[in-house]
C-alpha cells in the first residue's frame, strides 16, 4: 500500500510503533501487534502496527516517529510503501552500551523489559532511558544502545524467550555483521536529533512554520504557478522557554536543507567592519548550499532599534542584515528564522514583509499543551501508577515548556535522592537491580512542584493560595457573587457563549477592616484554579516619571500572557483615588488611574483576566473605575452575624484543644460587633493565655504535662477582655462613607 507519512503521538515516540487505521490494516492483512515493512526514499524499516486514531480512518496515512522517518529517509507528507512483514523471534541479541555507562549485574533482563516486542536489526542504534541518563556524563535522559548482532541474522523481534548479551567494547571497536564497522564511535553518545514528536503543545504554530519553510523548499512550483515569491523569513517571538529554538531545530532536522546558526553576540567584533563581514560569510555559505536555512537566535541582540543604541557597530550590523535579507542581489532559496523574547526591541525595518514575512507568537501552553509536554518529558521515565499527568497539567498555570521539563527532571532527581543511600557511589559500576527499582512517584512530583516557579511570571508571580471556601466563615452572599463572576466564566464558558454574555471585568470588595476581603480573593483564586497576581496598593508607585504607569502595563501584560489570571489590588483606594484631589504632587496618582482605566476597558480585550479590588475606603476611589464595564460588580463584605461568627470560631478552633466548658454558640452570641479578624485574634489570645498559664506553673515548680494544655471558657473570657472589636462606626456613619451608594448611583448615571 502507498500511504502518506504523518507524525506519531508524542508519548509513543521512540517505541518503534507505526499507527495505521483499521481499514488499511485489514487491507494489508495485519492485526494489532504484528509487523509491517515501511520503505521510504533511502531505506526500509520494520515497525510494529498499532490501530490509528478514529479521525485517521480512510485518509491513507501511516504515523511513525522521527527515528523511523530518518531510517527510512521519509519526511512528513511523503508517500511510502507499506507491506506486511514476517519477523522471526530472536533467540539471542548482542548489544553494546556507550563506554561512559558502567552497570553491573543482570543488565540483559533490564534491557529485555525495555525492548520487549520490538523489531531490531544489526547496526541499529536505539535510544533508551537507563536511569534517566543520570549515570552518564552526557546530557539528556536517553542513551543510545547499539545492536551488534542477532541470532538468527537480519531483522528479528525480541520476545520473552530472547537472551540479551551486553558486550564490553566501545562502539568504534565493534564489527557489526552485515553492516560493517559503526562509524563515528563517540557521536553515538550524542542526544538524538530533535523531531516534531519532541515539540509539544505547539501544533498550530508548528503548522504555520512548516507552511512558511517546508512548502517553498519542497514545492517551489506551487509558488511559481501562483506567480508569487515564496516567503523568505519567519520571526518567532514569545516568553523565554516556550520552545522557539526547539521549533527551529525540529524544522531543520526534518527538512533536508543546509542549516546555519548565528547566535546573536558571537558575530560582534571590536574591529571595524568585521561584524558585517562575518554576517556576509554566513549568507554566502548558505547561498552555496541552497536550499538553506539561516537561524538567528536572540535577534534583538544584533538588530536592536537603531535610534536607541549608542554604538555605531550595532547600526552597521542592522544595515548589513537589512541589505542581505532584501538587497539588490537575489537571495535565492535561503529562509531566515529569527527568534526573540523582546519583539518590540527589534529594528522596525526588519519587521516588514519581504524580510520577516510572518511573525508567529509562541505563547504559554494551555492545559492540553502542558499535558503533551509532560508526556514528552516523561515517556522514558519509569512512572509509578499513582502519577496522574492530567492533574499536573491542570495545576501548572503559567508554566512554559522549559518549566515543565524542569519539573520532570526535578521529580526524577527527587526519586534518585530517595535511592541514593542504596547506591555505592565509590564503585565503578551501578548494580542493574538497583536501576530496576527506580520509580518516580506522585510524591516526587509534588515535592518538585513546590520548588519551581513559572518563568513567564517570575517578576509578578504569587503562588495560587491554599485558602479554600471552607476557610472562610459566613459571607455566603459574597462567596456566591464571587463564584458567579470569577469561577463560572472559566468553568461554564459555553453557557456564556450561548447567551452572548461577556463575563464581568472586575469585582470590588468593600467593607470594614478585618471582615475577610483579602481572604475571599485568595479563596476564589484557589477555587478557580487560576494564576494569582497580587498588587499591594502603593508598590506600583515610582519616583521616575512614567515608571508607575509602565508597572501597571506590565502587570496586565503578564496577566494576559498567563490567562486565566486573577489580578488582586489590595487597598485600591491608595492607587486609584479621586482624580483632581492631589494638591502639589506630581499627579502620578492621576496618571496611574488613567492607565488602569485604559487597561480595564481599553481597545485591547482582557481575555480570561478578572480584576478583584479590595478597599475599606470605597468613597475615595475614582468614580470612573466604579462604572459598569470596569469594576462593575460591587460586593459588600459586612460584619458577620451570629451564625457566621459561630462558623468563624469553628474554623479557628478546629485544630486547638478545647475544654468541655467551651461553648462556641455562647461565644458567638457574646461577640456581637466582632469581625472575622477580631474573632481570630480572640482565639489566638486564648491560646496564648493557655500557654502562659502552663509555663508559669512549670516555673513555680509544678509538674505539668504538655498534653494537658486545653483552652477553657475562662481563657476565652480573658481573651475577649483583651481584644475589643474594631470600631466600624466610621465606616458605617462617617461623613463620606454613607455616600458610597450615591457614588455608585452617580457612576451608573454617568455611564447611561
Amino acid at each position: 500500500m502507498q500511504l502518506s507519512v504523518k507524525p506519531l503521538k508524542r508519548k509513543d515516540a521512540g517505541s518503534g510503533l507505526a499507527s495505521i487505521d483499521r481499514a488499511a490494516m485489514d487491507e494489508l492483512g495485519v492485526t494489532s501487534g504484528e509487523f509491517v515493512a515501511i520503505e521510504g526514499r533511502d531505506g526500509r524499516v520494520i515497525a510494529r502496527v498499532w490501530p490509528g486514531r478514529s479521525e485517521d480512518t480512510g485518509r491513507g496515512i501511516v504515523r511513525i516517529d522521527g527515528q523511523l522517518r530518518q531510517a527510512a529517509g521519509a519526511r512528513i507528507d511523503d508517500t511510502v510503501s507499506v507491506e506486511a512483514a514476517n519477523v522471526e523471534p530472536a533467540s539471542t541479541v548482542t548489544v553494546a552500551l556507550p563506554e561512559n555507562v558502567r552497570i553491573q549485574g543482570d543488565v540483559g533482563s533490564y534491557l529485555k523489559d525495555k525492548l520487549s516486542e520490538r523489531a531490531v536489526r544489526p547496526g541499529e542504534t536505539l535510544s533508551l532511558s537507563l536511569g534517566f541518563g543520570l549515570l552518564t556524563s552526557r546530557s539528556g535522559r536517553r542513551l543510545p544502545v547499539t545492536v551488534v548482532d542477532t541470532e538468527p541474522s537480519g531483522t528479528v523481534v525480541i520476545t520473552s524467550g530472547t537472551e540479551i548479551e551486553v558486550v564490553d567494547r566501545t562502539p568504534d571497536q565493534l564489527e557489526i555483521e552485515a553492516e560493517g564497522p559503526i562509524e563515528g564511535g563517540d557521536s553515538r553518545g550524542e542526544t538524538p536529533n530533535v523531531t516534531y514528536e519532541d515539540v509539544g503543545g505547539l501544533d498550530d504554530e508548528l503548522e504555520q512554520v512548516r507552511e512558511m519553510i517546508e512548502l517553498p523548499m519542497r514545492h517551489p512550483e506551487l509558488f511559481r504557478a501562483l506567480g508569487i515569491e515564496p516567503p523568505k523569513g519567519v520571526l518567532l517571538h514569545g516568553p523565554p522557554g516556550t520552545g522557539k529554538t526547539l521549533i527551529a531545530r525540529a524544522v531543520a532536522n526534518e527538512i533536508d536543507a543546509h542549516f546555519r546558526t548565528i547566535s546573536g553576540p558571537e558575530i560582534m567584533s571590536k574591529y571595524y567592519g568585521e561584524s558585517e563581514e562575518q554576517l556576509r560569510e554566513v549568507f554566502e555559505e548558505a547561498a552555496e548550499n541552497e536550499p538553506a536555512i539561516v537561524f538567528i537566535d536572540e535577534l534583538d541582540s544584533i538588530a536592536p532599534k537603531r535610534e536607541d543604541v549608542q554604538g555605531d557597530v550595532e547600526r552597521r550590523v542592522v544595515a548589513q542584515l537589512l541589505s542581505l535579507m532584501d538587497g539588490l542581489e537575489q537571495r535565492g532559496e535561503i529562509t531566515v528564522i529569527g527568534t526573540t523574547n523582546r519583539v518590540d526591541a527589534i529594528d522596525p525595518a526588519l519587521r516588514r514583509p519581504g524580510r520577516f514575512d510572518r511573525e508567529i507568537e509562541i505563547g504559554v501552553p494551555d492545559v492540553d499543551g502542558r499535558e503533551e509536554i509532560l508526556q514528552i518529558h516523561t515517556r522514558g521515565m519509569p512512572l509509578a501508577e499513582d502519577v496522574d499527568l492530567d492533574r499536573y497539567a491542570e495545576n501548572t498555570h503559567g508554566f512554559v515548556g522549559a518549566d515543565l521539563e524542569n519539573l520532570a527532571k526535578e521529580a526524577a532527581m527527587t526519586a534518585m535522592r530517595r535511592l541514593r543511600p542504596e547506591l555505592d557511589l565509590e564503585a565503578d559500576e551501578i548494580d542493574a537491580d538497583v536501576l530496576d527499582e527506580i520509580e518516580v512517584t506522585a510524591d516526587d512530583f509534588k515535592r518538585a512542584l513546590r520548588g519551581i516557579e513559572p518563568s513567564a511570571m517570575r517578576e509578578v508571580f504569587v503562588e495560587t493560595p491554599d485558602v479554600t471556601w471552607n476557610d472562610v466563615g459566613g459571607l455566603e452572599a459574597a462567596k456566591e457573587r464571587l463564584r458567579e463572576n470569577v469561577q463560572w466564566p472559566l468553568e461554564h464558558a459555553d453557557a456564556y457563549e450561548r447567551v452572548n454574555l461577556s463575563p464581568a471585568k472586575g469585582v470590588l470588595l468593600y467593607g470594614p477592616p478585618g471582615t475577610g476581603k483579602t481572604l475571599l480573593a485568595k479563596a476564589v483564586a484557589n477555587e478557580a484554579q487560576s494564576n494569582f497576581i497580587s498588587i499591594k496598593g502603593p508598590e506600583l508607585f515610582d519616583k521616575f516619571v512614567g515608571e508607575s504607569e509602565r508597572a501597571v502595563r506590565d502587570v496586565f501584560e503578564k496577566a494576559r500572557a498567563n490567562a486565566p489570571t486573577i489580578v488582586f489590588f489590595d487597598e485600591i483606594d491608595a492607587i486609584a483615588s479621586e482624580r483632581g484631589s492631589g494638591v502639589g504632587d506630581s499627579n502620578v496618582g492621576e496618571r496611574v488611574v488613567s492607565q488602569l482605566l485604559t487597561e480595564l476597558d481599553g481597545l485591547e480585550e482582557l481575555e480570561d483576566v478578572v480584576v478583584i479590588a479590595a478597599s475599606n475606603r470605597p468613597e475615595l476611589i475614582d468614580d470612573a473605575l466604579l462604572r459598569p464595564g470596569r469594576l462593575d460588580r460591587h460586593v459588600a463584605v459586612t460584619e458577620p452575624d451570629e451564625e457566621a461568627r459561630r462558623e468563624i470560631f469553628g474554623i479557628h478552633t478546629q485544630e486547638r484543644p478545647l475544654a468541655d466548658d467551651v461553648d462556641l454558640d455562647t461565644l458567638a452570641a457574646e461577640t456581637a460587633g466582632y469581625t472575622g479578624a477580631d474573632i481570630e485574634a480572640v482565639c489566638r489570645e486564648a491560646a496564648t493565655i493557655a500557654v502562659r498559664d502552663h509555663v508559669q506553673a512549670e516555673a513555680a515548680g509544678e509538674e505539668r504535662d504538655v498534653d494537658e494544655i486545653v483552652l477553657t471558657a475562662g481563657h476565652f473570657e480573658q481573651a475577649r477582655q483583651e481584644v475589643s472589636p474594631e470600631s466600624t462606626a466610621a465606616f458605617e456613619t462617617g461623613p463620606e462613607a454613607g455616600g458610597f451608594d450615591e457614588v455608585l448611583e452617580d457612576a451608573e448615571t454617568e455611564a447611561e
